[in-house]
């Protein structure tokens, strides 16, 4: 595996993202299609342009690997790799203005997730983990990563996306955990993994989430030293029921109260 390439690619795909992103972001008259019979599940063209814009980096400079977009579905390859692409994570903050979505990049081989980067185009974070390496780029400077230290739940931060977070049952385990942490905060999509990784918080709970969502922030929190699984503590790359800790013990705390919502 040639990590020096796959690393320059994956940098090229995340610097056309942001240049097709950043014309639509905040701009007059955007809209969206919802992919939803019920709810809202956004699509705006910006997730297409940059989706699109992707592959065909990816065709150009690493025509054998397979490809996974959350707009576009699955392009087969033969190498043993796979790109999975998530042009907007967070496509409904990105509708509103906050700075909170970002463009999610993983590198997969048959086991999952080998490296990952979260993208974020308008305050220009990058961060990135995997092939021996995890580093940010941002507004102060370039970094190293590495999540924070063991603490037990009474002092952790915990982030997810949505206070009503999946069905009944996965809301009322994730409101058992909530109440034995210090603090609670919502409404991030994949800049709170970002966080995870960067050493700010302590644990990151959500649900129903889709390879495309999670690949990416697996690697780059693995990366960093931090754990990533399911809620019974088995893998978390196809999606599902996730748990992102910074620590064994923040993990083991979480998933003895997580583990108990069933399956």
């Amino acid at each position: 595996m040639k990590t020096d390439d796959l690393l320059s690619t994956a940098h090229a795909l995340a610097d056309v993202a942001r240049s097709e992103v950043l014309g639509y972001f905040r701009a007059d008259g955007l809209t969206a299609e919802n992919k939803l019979a019920t709810g809202f599940d956004p699509v705006t063209a910006a997730d297409k342009a940059a989706e699109r814009a992707m592959r065909a980096v990816l065709a150009q400079r690493r025509p054998d690997d397979a490809v996974i977009g959350e707009e576009y579905g699955n392009t087969e390859g033969r190498s043993g790799l796979t790109w999975v692409l998530d042009p907007i994570d967070g496509t409904r903050g990105f509708l509103a203005g906050t700075p909170t979505w970002g463009v999610l990049i993983a590198v997969c081989d048959l086991s999952g997730p080998v490296f990952g980067m979260v993208d974020q185009p308008y305050i220009g974070e990058r961060f990135w983990g995997g092939f021996g390496a995890c580093e940010m780029v941002g507004p102060l400077g370039r970094k190293a990563l590495k999540t924070r230290a063991g603490r037990p739940l009474s002092e952790a931060i915990l982030f997810s996306t949505f206070p009503e977070i999946g069905s009944a049952q996965e809301r009322a385990g994730f409101q058992a955990l909530a109440a034995q942490v210090r603090l609670t905060r919502y409404g991030m999509d994949c800049y709170a993994y970002a966080l995870l990784a960067a050493g700010q918080i302590d644990l990151v709970v959500e649900a129903g989430l889709s390879n495309y969502d999670i690949c990416a922030p697996i690697g780059l929190i693995e990366a960093a030293g931090g754990i990533v699984t399911d809620w019974q503590g088995g893998p978390a790359h196809n999606g599902g029921r996730v748990l992102a800790a910074a620590d064994p013990i923040q993990h083991g705390a979480a998933l003895e109260l997580l583990r108990r919502v069933p399956a």
